[in-house]
């Protein structure tokens, strides 16, 4: 998709990104990078002795990690983002190893400010699993560049 300045952000705004499946590479790479080494992320045993969940529970940050590239890989942000400004993130249901989740995008608002050049955009991001389900929803607002002059 091509990159979207901040005039092309409307109401009709409706984008669905690749899916990606979540390996258990990614949940240990992720696991060790973040610091992450809680029971639930880590612990076989303790998932199937001490948990309610049925597999290999993947955290949220790593969910919403894998959301936020699969915008970033649509294009839409290219060379117009100019500043990650806020998040509200909401998690309906786990996702597990071996999920295949994409992401759809919709304009939640947007506004503009005293700068000429960029103005603030506001999504909603359902991320969705291969079941169709919404495993979680990202409000996010960033600054985004307007379309030059001429």
């Amino acid at each position: 998709m091509e990159p979207l300045y901040f005039e092309d952000y409307g109401p009709d705004l409706s984008l669905r990104t690749m899916g990606r499946t979540v390996t258990e590479t990614d949940l240990v790479t992720f696991v060790g990078l973040s610091g992450m080494y809680e029971s639930l992320f880590i612990d076989r045993e303790f998932l199937g002795r001490q948990s309610t969940y049925s597999g290999r529970l993947v955290p949220g940050a790593l969910v919403y990690a894998i959301s936020e590239g699969l915008v970033v890989q649509s294009g839409i942000l290219h060379d117009r983002g100019l500043a990650f400004l806020g998040l509200e993130m909401t998690i309906h249901r786990p996702v597990y190893v071996g999920d295949t989740l994409h992401v759809e995008v919709g304009l939640a608002s947007k506004r503009e400010t005293r700068h000429s050049d960029r103005g603030i955009v506001t999504t909603e991001n359902r991320v969705v699993n291969q079941r169709g389900e919404a495993t979680m929803t990202c409000t996010i607002t960033r600054m985004i560049r307007r379309r030059p002059a001429g």
